[in-house]
């Protein structure tokens, strides 16, 4: 009785209190309505401060809510349903929804069976609703996400040995089937013969292990065509059960393909299929280091005619007669043998196990090849030729550079002696030649490098209208002094290190040797620098690393470091370039776009190419105060750099005419001998330090990085 007595209104009370319960209490005869006071706080209010009326809660209920909420009510009193149960929101005071649970029924009827009272409660469940909208974003999410990569998803029951897929899982492997359950041994009739062992073996994952398997393999669908696909594989444990492998497939044909194809493209020239230079070089070092044991004949080929041919007939011709003749050297050639188109109208070749018969057999198909090339009925009865050099290697510790200069060495005697023909490397004749080849030079300028004779020269780059000591901002230049005391300029010794792919490592050397001797100044605010990068370089894998540590060594800061990339180079290699552009802004260097409109076919990388500063090529600058057209291009190029927040530069100011359109223009920087002829950067650096000291002001950056 004693406990009877403590189980009063209090108790409940004090219950209703801790469960977080809201009570309510419907007289159906007299309409009234109880609320209980934990009711009343859920939704923020004080005892007594709403009046229990029998609408109360409805007035309460989100509108979107109240018709549910009532049909539930209406759907127990009517006796369709045992009991009141459903989810609504109400009003809290402060304005908020709070979602609730509604619980209850009848409890009272009369003597003819018609319901007389209602009790029910209600519960926050607010968080949960919260936790489970979270939870359906996930699962939206991750649904869009397989969608997008196209995965699907499967499962197999280990103890039951019920295998499921779903329908992107059906679709991949061509299984026309509406139910997600396939018998457990069907995988295994899909996977290719010579994969199937080691997929198998991928896919049994051991009970309790957490990791997660990726694996590749190839499968053979029903109409006899062939999927590469990609696999994630893992073991989930499952209550009461011997759990499950689970596991995504995504069909990666495409991205084989794709990258078989680019893989080709990086060893391979995109006109002829033969190799390019850097595959060509990688081959052929393989092959010197069994030279001893296996003689080895290097060729070097030159097309005779072939810029006659390209003027007279156009590019499209010359594509064609290149393609041509790539085939026809391929078909001269044993099945030992590899050909490289090294660029433009030269090519190399190299055959193991190659003596002098062997090699004068092959050099006599080639030039027949070369003379019958298909060269299309727009040409006529022109022909091309070639001349042909011929080393043989028998050193296995020879360079390729070493290699290829004695064959190119060889093709200049064939062309001094009456072309259409092939001759055969020896030192006697090469030292007799009086060193006017281009392997001789790019031989002289890596001697140049080590041996003090290889300069470096600045040329000013202005702010238009000011005086250089307002920007003091340089770009890096080299002159080649010859071993007879004579400059020889760049336009002579840079396209022979293109040619022998020594232009990397000349770049290399500038920056480095330029940041070395000038990073004080750098550091100290009185110059910035400006270096010009080759094609080779800018695809340099390694380009980054050095410079990270020519910086470190020198103590310049990269704000005070520019690079200058030419319009081709940027977009023949565009995604190197990008990629270069990318790193050098992550660092704060500048980047500048060189010789812009030299080809005119870049502007729509620009979107995507956020360069610091354009210069324009000199060519459209030189005549500018002559040429209508030249003032055309050169404002078209300045509004669209303007419009994308980059600096424009005019190359090639030598008039002052010119000097003042461009500034009429807008133009904000130049170079040009009217502003600067190009002097040694020693005297240039000495000169802006000197200014430095002199003035406090800060100088202004070219092209700032945005």
């Amino acid at each position: 009785m004693a406990d009877d007595n403590r189980r009063n209104g209090n108790f409940w009370a004090l219950a209703l209190e801790r469960a977080h319960l809201g009570l309510w209490d419907w007289n159906l005869s007299t309409g009234d309505c109880y609320y209980s006071p934990t009711w009343s706080k859920m939704l923020g209010y004080e005892e007594g401060e709403l009046a229990n009326t029998s609408d109360l809660w409805l007035k309460l209920t989100h509108p979107d809510d109240r018709q549910r909420a009532q049909e539930s009510g209406d759907s127990h009193i009517a006796g369709l349903v045992d009991s009141i149960e459903t989810e609504l929101r109400l009003r809290h005071k402060d304005g908020r929804w709070v979602w609730v649970l509604d619980r209850g029924g009848i409890v009272e009827w009369d003597a003819d069976g018609k319901p007389l009272r209602l009790m029910g409660v209600q519960t926050d469940v607010t968080r949960q609703k919260e936790a489970e909208a979270a939870l359906e974003q996930v699962n939206i999410r991750f649904r869009l996400a397989l969608a997008a990569s196209g995965t699907g998803i499967w499962h197999h029951d280990i103890g039951t040995r019920k295998s499921y897929w779903d329908a992107r899982s059906r679709e991949i492997f061509g299984l026309v089937a509406d139910k997600d359950e396939v018998s457990a041994e069907l995988w295994h009739t899909y996977l290719h013969p010579d994969d199937k062992e080691a997929t198998e073996r991928a896919h049994q994952i051991a009970p309790g292990s957490n990791d997660v398997v990726a694996s590749q393999y190839r499968i053979i669908r029903r109409d006899g065509e062939v999927r590469h696909l990609e696999s994630l594989v893992r073991f989930v444990a499952d209550v009461g059960s011997a759990g499950q492998v689970l596991g995504t497939v995504r069909d990666i044909t495409e991205e084989k393909t794709r990258a078989e194809g680019l893989a080709f493209a990086a060893r391979h020239d995109a006109l002829t299929g033969l190799l390019n230079r850097a595959a060509f070089d990688r081959l052929l070092a393989e092959n010197i280091a069994l030279a001893e044991r296996l003689p080895l004949a290097v060729f070097y080929v030159d097309l005779d005619y072939f810029k006659a041919l390209n003027d007279y007939a156009g590019h499209a011709a010359g594509d064609l007669a290149l393609k041509s003749v790539a085939a026809g050297i391929l078909a001269s050639l044993p099945a030992s043998a590899h050909a490289a188109r090294l660029g433009g109208d030269e090519f190399a070749l190299m055959v193991p196990n190659c003596k002098d018969a062997c090699a004068e057999r092959i050099a006599r198909a080639v030039l027949a090849a070369v003379r019958d090339a298909d060269l299309g009925s727009a040409v006529g009865s022109r022909r091309l030729a070639a001349s042909i050099g011929i080393a043989f290697v028998r050193d296995p510790n020879m360079a390729v550079a070493d290699a290829l200069a004695c064959a190119d060495d060889a093709c200049y005697a064939a062309k001094a002696g009456g072309r259409d023909r092939f001759a055969v490397f020896s030192p006697e004749s090469a030292a007799g030649s009086g060193g006017l080849n281009a392997a001789r030079l790019a031989a002289d300028l890596v001697d140049a490098m080590e041996d003090g004779r290889l300069k470096l020269y600045g040329q000013e780059i202005h702010q238009l209208g000011l005086p250089w000591e307002d920007s003091r901002h340089v770009e890096v230049l080299a002159r080649l002094e010859g071993r007879n005391g004579k400059m020889i300029p760049p336009v002579d010794f840079v396209p022979v290190a293109e040619r022998f792919g020594l232009a990397a490592r000349l770049d290399r050397w500038i920056i480095h040797t330029a940041m070395l001797r000038h990073g004080e100044a750098m550091r100290a605010g009185a110059v910035s620098l400006d270096f010009n990068l080759s094609a080779q370089t800018l695809s340099d894998p390694q380009l980054w690393s050095f410079v990270d540590q020519a910086i470190a060594e020198s103590g310049a800061p990269p704000s005070a470091i520019g690079f200058e990339i030419t319009e081709t180079a940027a977009v023949t290699n565009f995604d190197a370039a990008e990629a270069f552009v990318r790193r050098a802004r992550e660092r704060h260097c500048r980047v500048s776009l060189d010789d812009f409109g030299a080809g005119m076919s870049s502007f729509e990388y620009l979107r995507r190419f956020p360069i610091d500063a354009i210069k324009i090529d000199g060519s459209f600058v030189q005549h500018i105060a002559n040429s209508r057209f030249d003032r055309e291009i050169v404002s078209a190029i300045t509004g669209i750099a303007r419009s994308m927040g980059a600096a424009v530069v005019a190359e090639k100011i030598e008039e002052r005419n010119g000097l003042e359109i461009l500034i009429g223009m807008g133009v904000a920087y130049g170079q040009g001998y009217l502003l600067h002829r190009p002097e040694p950067l020693e005297a240039i650096v000495a000169r802006a330090v000197s200014g430095a000291i002199l003035s406090e002001r800060p100088h202004a950056r070219l092209g700032a990085v945005k």
